[in-house]
């Protein structure tokens, strides 16, 4: 058998899509499946290069690339689903996220607008005729069926190396990895440190376009002592912030699924998020493995202050964790026999 995995790439951009794609690609490896990723460049500015990438995957035919039959393609990514293929396979992380639910009528521009009604237009069209559509949670599936009224089924899939994570004697801080940007929030736990009274302190890992303007903000709220931006760290690094941490603080906007979520399962430690953080609240139930609060410092201060006055209870949330995460059958064995099993 032959498969295609079928990814975009934004050059010096790195983060959880990669680690997806390049997962599955190593998983059905290991599992001894011809497979090879296809990947184009993706430029999700200007509106005039979307439009240029979506005509690029319009006019593939991957049915025989230089006489090689190819028996499947599975598909990822925005705008990658658009090719043509009799037994295409749909694996949703999401789509074009500007024209559905980050999209703002008052403040859209005419071409914006346009691009919009181009893409739903294309999503209805071609996500409709694939056969086998899966989402990598139900968050990402339940907007596939608000925006464009097609089901899908969630597929989740473990974080890399998952067999690497570990838990450790606490020390006195929380921990937040992840790509510095707008919608993770990361602005959300800095201010929320203004507010708590307990010693704890807030280790921040990740690079990104909001790094300078994070930093800018621990400056302007002397919470230098209290918060730290430590950038980009290594795997092992990772680990072991998760494994010493008493809790994790992840408060994005309507995350698609949160790897650091998992993460923090992996790690047995409770996690902090908010209402309105999506896919996170998949796996985050309040008061069991975590809390669920408002988008607001001084109510996720309050929370960080509790688990460290709450050691026990804390310890206890962080099991519940890893119980959580084993309960929910997350596999690469389920996900590859989803994607490309016989009996599918």
């Amino acid at each position: 058998m032959r498969v295609l995995i079928t990814a975009v790439q934004t050059p010096f951009i790195d983060g959880g899509a990669n680690y997806h794609v390049n997962s599955l690609y190593e998983q059905m490896k290991k599992r001894g499946i011809n497979v090879e990723i296809v990947r184009f460049i993706f430029k999700y500015f200007p509106n005039s290069d979307i439009l240029k990438n979506i005509k690029v995957w319009l006019e593939q035919d991957f049915t025989q690339i230089n006489g090689i039959e190819i028996d499947k393609v599975i598909s990822l990514q925005f705008p990658t689903y658009y090719l043509n293929h009799p037994n295409k396979i749909l694996w949703l992380m999401h789509q074009h996220r500007a024209v559905y639910e980050l999209y703002d009528l008052k403040t859209a521009s005419n071409d914006l607008k346009e691009l919009k009604e181009i893409i739903t237009n294309l999503d209805n069209r071609y996500i409709g005729q694939i056969k086998k559509r899966f989402a990598n949670s139900k968050n990402v599936a339940n907007r596939l069926k608000k925006y464009n009224y097609i089901n899908s089924t969630p597929l989740y899939h473990p974080p890399y190396e998952e067999e690497k994570f570990y838990t450790d004697k606490s020390e006195n801080f929380i921990f937040l990895p992840s790509r510095l940007e707008k919608l993770k929030r990361q602005d959300l736990l800095i201010k929320a440190m203004n507010f708590t009274k307990s010693p704890l302190k807030a280790i921040i890992a990740g690079v990104g376009s909001h790094f300078q303007i994070y930093q800018e903000l621990i400056d302007r709220l002397n919470l230098n002592h209290k918060v730290k931006l430590i950038g980009k760290i290594t795997q092992e690094e990772k680990f072991k912030y998760y494994a010493k941490s008493i809790a994790v603080v992840y408060p994005p906007f309507d995350e698609d699924y949160g790897y650091v979520t998992l993460e923090a399962m992996l790690s047995a430690k409770p996690i902090i998020t908010c209402y309105d953080s999506g896919g996170v609240l998949e796996f985050v139930y309040d008061g069991l493995n975590g809390f669920i609060v408002s988008p607001n410092p001084q109510v996720i201060a309050n929370k960080i202050d509790y688990l460290y006055y709450n050691r026990d209870r804390a310890k206890k949330m962080g099991h519940n964790s890893l119980e959580v995460y084993r309960d929910k059958n997350i596999s690469w064995d389920n996900v590859i026999n989803n994607l490309i099993g016989d009996n599918n």
